[in-house]
Order: structure tokens, then C-alpha cells, then sequence
């Protein structure tokens, strides 16, 4: 095999891979994109939704909350459960990552620490702020 054939093989061999890797990439942004993250109060009064960018998409209180928390507690309640959507939010993306793209590529660890660092997993109780 000649250096020009050897060259032509390996520059062959170099754009399927980064084919490859598009396709997957693309494949990656349209699973993410149909990802929510959710979160619920223990009581089950209260539940919040996120899409895939972390911005608050659905609210639900039930009348019930209203009675059991001063308005203080349900706000610092609310914002408890939106974290904790946001970051169940990133775990759903990290196990995306790991099943088209891989965890281990410089692509995976660049989503996976974008959405580890915006919506950390949650450290403390529903006071913790």
C-alpha cells in the first residue's frame, strides 16, 4: 500500500467517525430537547415541571397547600421543588449523554457539567437556600 493510499484510507476512516459522532450529536439534542424534570411536595400538594433548558413549565397547587403553609413557606417550598426538578432534570440529560454520545467524550463532559453546574443535585432540606 502506497503513503497516498494509506493516507486516503485513514482520512477515510477520520470522516466516518466524525459522522458518526455528528449523528449521535444530533441525536443527543433531540433527546434532550423532549426531556421535563419534575419534583412533588411530600405531601403530594404541590408539584412543579421543567423543560429542557430548566425553565419552569408547569404549577400545580392544590387548594389543600394553602391551608398548611403561610405564604412565606409555600413560596420558599415552590422554589425548593424547582431546584430539585432542575436537577432530576440533569440527571435525565447525564444518562442521555451516556446512552448516545458517551459520558467519556469531550462533548458528553461539556452537556453533562453544563446542566450538573446550572441545576446542582439538592444538598439539603426544603429550607436550605
Amino acid at each position: 500500500m502506497s503513503d497516498v493510499d494509506a493516507a486516503e484510507e485513514w482520512l477515510d476512516s477520520w470522516v466516518a467517525r466524525v459522522d458518526a459522532s455528528a449523528v449521535r450529536a444530533v441525536e443527543l439534542s433531540r433527546r434532550v430537547a423532549a426531556l421535563t424534570g419534575s419534583a412533588r411536595s411530600d405531601d403530594g400538594l404541590l408539584r412543579v415541571g421543567v423543560g429542557s433548558a430548566g425553565q419552569l413549565e408547569r404549577l400545580d397547587i392544590d387548594d389543600r397547600a394553602t391551608e398548611r403553609r403561610t405564604g412565606t413557606e409555600l413560596s420558599r417550598e415552590i422554589m425548593t421543588l424547582v431546584r430539585r426538578a432542575q436537577a432530576d432534570l440533569a440527571a435525565q440529560v447525564a444518562d442521555q449523554v451516556g446512552r448516545t454520545v458517551g459520558a467519556d467524550t469531550e462533548t458528553g463532559r461539556a452537556v453533562v457539567n453544563s446542566y450538573a453546574t446550572r441545576f446542582p443535585a439538592e444538598r439539603g432540606g426544603p429550607d436550605e437556600r
